[in-house]
């Protein structure tokens, strides 16, 4: 239901099925930290018409457009503030009229801020707001409880459907990512919903996985300082853990070698 402009021609035949309560849409925009792209998530029980969007994604029009034609939009759910998953959300509320909503005021569009522990009820589908700081300060999930006999989670980038999660250090940090580890595990075996990847079952597994894959790093960092000295540079530390990393990807392993330093000093 566009509510100015001319609405680009839908295309949802390209919806998938994650879940029983879920679909999504891979948008075109892959990249090296966004793997095949970003996956835009629509939430609502079959039939009821009405929808919840998760990361409308880059501002791709015809991708937008087959966001829209799912049902009537009363939504729009941010994991976090990184463009991939909201270059699109200003867009998308004009196209749809429907409320954007982000833990960041920023991020927001005609809606109020999201709140840790929140409860919505869209589409006939019951979603628990759950704060997962770490990969940025504002990241957050969302629980379907009732979504099969495990429930769902769309995890956003706090864990992937394929390879680690990067902590955009400073504003992400690792004390806080294990903590929101911890806080996923407990929701028991979910079916993974990620912004990035497959879905893939289990989330209290890939939590224990993750931090395992942490905790392993650490220990590589701190083998690192005793060799390098504990005032070793970053670069310095990021040879000695990452010795084949992509040059496209540099980068990340040095925000990563950062947060885990900032990690293990304080």
């Amino acid at each position: 239901m566009a509510t100015s402009g001319n609405s680009p021609t839908s295309d949802s035949s390209f919806l998938q099925r994650g879940s029983e309560l879920t679909r999504f849409r891979l948008a075109p925009n892959p990249g090296p930290m966004s793997l095949d792209g970003t996956n835009s998530y629509i939430i609502g029980a079959p039939g009821s018409g009405h929808v919840a969007v998760v990361d409308p994604g880059p501002a791709d029009e015809r991708h937008l457009a087959a966001l829209a034609s799912a049902g009537v939009v009363d939504v729009v759910l941010i994991t976090h503030r990184h463009a991939d998953h909201t270059e699109a959300s200003a867009r998308f509320h004009q196209i749809t009229g429907a409320p954007v909503r982000a833990a960041l005021p920023e991020h927001c569009h005609g809606g109020e801020p999201l709140m840790d522990r929140e409860v919505l009820t869209v589409g006939g589908v019951e979603i628990r707001v759950v704060a997962t700081p770490g990969h940025t300060s504002d990241s957050v999930c969302f629980h379907l409880p009732h979504d099969g006999p495990t429930g769902s989670v769309l995890t956003g980038d706090t864990i992937l459907g394929r390879g680690t999660t990067v902590l955009d250090y400073p504003d992400g940090r690792l004390g806080h990512y294990l903590t929101s580890l911890d806080r996923l595990e407990a929701l028991g075996p979910a079916t993974l919903l990620p912004a990035h990847g497959p879905v893939l079952p289990a989330l209290d597994a890939k939590c224990r996985e993750y931090r395992e894959h942490r905790e392993q790093r650490l220990e590589q960092i701190r083998a690192a300082l005793i060799s390098l000295g504990q005032d070793a540079s970053i670069p310095a530390v990021t040879d000695a853990v990452y010795p084949d990393v992509d040059p496209s990807v540099r980068w990340a392993a040095e925000t990563s070698v950062a947060a885990q330093l900032d990690y293990l000093r304080s």
